[in-house]
């Protein structure tokens, strides 16, 4: 029994031995090849930089204004009556003195005639007095007549004349609300909708207007500015760094609703003398030449003032600026170790798709403009420029 049992465990023993040999050499090639990316160092994220540059760049501030009419007139009547006559056209053109609207006039007629007749009786009764009173004057010369009598005369000539002086203002009167039945046009400009037709019932000093006529040409433009940029535009233009006309003028360019550029370069003509204590901001007015009407009342424009140049700004473009939780501007630099890091900048303004650094970066850095979400202050990255080539990758080698 005992010499049986020693062949079998001899081949137990070695198919025991044989299993771990075998488990070992697998084991070794688990980990030499292993799972992928287990042990392997990170790979750097790709991102796109651009390397800033300093150069000259105009300076402008951007200013949000609405248009408004060069002069405007509500026309109200003057007097009571019926309305005859609408002499225009709506939306059109209309001259200063043109006659719009018409009321019945023939009251107005008759008291005009009444007024000049009794100016008429005033003067006949003042020739008569007159007269009486030259005559008693030589009379009383010669004691023909009393003092008394000669007094009365003199005193009733200057009443006569007075009467007469009354008729002249009351004919006045009546010829100025004869000429009220006529309704001009106190300026020349566009007239909007005729609030009434012919036919209704207008009474002097109105409330409601019956139309209204405005100036477009040129027109102003309101613009809204804080009081702290105000003094600090103001300081500019002493110290000569915004730029002004041969008159001290300012230039100023209009961007329409739609984003085009207004083709007529405009003039600051004003600022307000108030500042609004509930906004802390001024209104300042530009002046513009309308001449083909493109502007009209009420429109939402920007206006840009230029101040001058900077010769040592840098342009950053705006996905490459972001914002910390307070609000300030922040880039993504990648220095010489290829790492990441956040850099505090100083914007002065946005200028087309760009915003004007003039603080916090140097000329030749490079900053994060894509791949942003990917990098992380103090990581390292692989930097690849703008513009650039991407990199070939790597070929496979052969197993």
């Amino acid at each position: 029994m005992k010499t049986s049992s020693q062949p079998l465990f001899r081949s137990a023993a070695a198919v025991a031995l044989s299993a771990l040999v075998l488990a070992a050499c697998s084991g070794g090639k688990e980990q030499q090849g292993g799972a992928p990316g287990a042990g392997a160092p990170l790979q750097a994220p790709a991102v796109t930089v651009m390397t800033v540059a300093s150069g000259s760049v105009p300076m402008v501030t951007e200013l949000p204004g609405r248009t408004t009419p060069y002069l405007i007139a509500e026309l109200r009547p003057q007097v009571t009556g019926i309305l005859t006559q609408r002499a225009f056209d709506e939306g059109s053109e209309v001259k200063a003195g043109q006659v719009l609207y018409r009321i019945d006039d023939a009251p107005y007629q008759a008291a005009h005639d009444s007024a000049k007749a009794a100016l008429a009786r005033a003067e006949a009764n003042a020739q008569v007095a007159r007269i009486k009173a030259e005559r008693h004057a030589g009379l009383v010369k010669i004691d023909a007549v009393s003092k008394q009598a000669n007094d009365d005369t003199q005193a009733a000539l200057k009443q006569a004349q007075a009467e007469v002086a009354a008729a002249k203002a009351a004919l006045d009167k009546a010829r100025i609300d004869l000429d009220y039945t006529r309704l001009k046009s106190p300026i020349s400009g566009r007239i909007g909708r005729s609030a009434v037709t012919p036919g209704a019932l207008v009474t002097a000093n109105q409330t409601q207007a019956l139309a209204t006529v405005q100036q477009l040409d040129p027109i102003y433009v309101d613009l809204t500015q804080s009081s702290a940029d105000m003094l600090r535009m103001r300081a500019e233009i002493a110290a000569g760094r915004m730029q002004t006309g041969a008159k001290g003028e300012v230039p100023v360019k209009l961007i329409l609703e739609d984003g085009s550029e207004y083709a007529v370069e405009g003039r600051l003509a004003l600022s307000e003398v108030t500042v609004d204590e509930g906004t802390g901001s001024v209104t300042l007015r530009a002046k513009f030449s309308n001449a083909d009407g493109v502007l009209l009342p009420g429109m939402y424009v920007r206006a840009r003032l230029p101040q001058g140049t900077r010769s040592d700004a840098i342009l950053v473009p705006h996905k490459a600026l972001s914002r910390d939780p307070l609000g300030n501007a922040l880039v993504m630099v990648v220095n010489a170790e290829s790492k990441v890091e956040a850099r505090p900048v100083k914007v002065a303004q946005s200028l087309g798709s760009d915003w004007v650094v003039t603080g916090g970066l140097a000329a030749g850095e490079r900053i994060i403009v894509e791949g942003l979400q990917k990098a992380r202050p103090g990581a390292p990255v692989q930097a690849q420029e703008a513009g650039a080539q991407p990199a070939a990758a790597p070929a496979a080698t052969a197993s």
